[in-house]
């Protein structure tokens, strides 16, 4: 029974993501009419998504129920959530920074969301090649501090495009979070290369 709650979990995780983006999506029309809920709610269902990943990942080490079906369903999940929230945050021109042009906020949302799929688009090739060759590719150290400062990242816009639009210390803080978020983002993934070239090297 146990061995498939975590796969269960997993697609009521990408269910939550479609009402999530779609969500962020519509909520202009909705900003527009000076309800700042709308996005606290989108909020509250992003935590959700998010407590159900580590739930799943807890009775899947507990009850030995992963599989190697979940190992690589449950990342892309992830990647729709995440991809898919900054994809929709640069549609809907989220977040607005100081007092930044059009085009420079265009640079730094599509460049963000460009940064990230790039990113996760060859980790998802490395952890194809090193499943198939029987290689373990499950979740380390930079990998989830990475998925905690993208999750991060994506509560702090939320929060202040709902609540402090304008505030001073509400650009910084977007600011310094993305920095830091980028960051690492790039850094688990050479971290991943290195990952696959370990067995090699071994097996020399």
């Amino acid at each position: 029974m146990w061995k498939h709650v975590p796969n269960i979990l997993t697609f009521m995780r990408l269910g939550l993501t479609i009402i999530f983006l779609w969500m962020i999506l519509y909520s202009p029309r909705v900003q527009a009419t000076g309800r700042p809920f709308f996005l606290d709610v989108a909020f509250v269902l992003f935590v959700i998504a998010g407590l159900s990943d580590i739930v799943d990942g807890h009775i899947a080490r507990r009850y030995n129920a992963a599989t190697k079906f979940g190992r690589m369903i449950d990342p892309l999940v992830d990647k729709i959530l995440v991809c898919g929230a900054f994809a929709c945050f640069a549609v809907i021109g989220a977040p607005r920074l100081f007092t930044w042009g059009p085009t420079a906020l265009a640079v730094v949302q599509w460049g963000v969301l460009a940064i990230l799929v790039v990113r996760e688009a060859y980790v998802t090739i490395l952890r194809h090649l090193a499943e198939a060759h029987g290689v373990n590719f499950g979740a380390v150290a930079a990998g989830k501090i990475k998925m905690f400062l993208q999750s991060f990242a994506i509560g702090t816009v939320l929060i202040k495009t709902a609540h402090v639009q304008t505030a001073e210390w509400g650009h910084w803080f977007t600011i310094v979070t993305y920095l830091a978020m980028i960051v690492m983002t790039v850094v688990s993934g050479l971290q991943a290369t290195k990952r696959t070239k370990a067995p090699q090297v071994a097996a020399a």
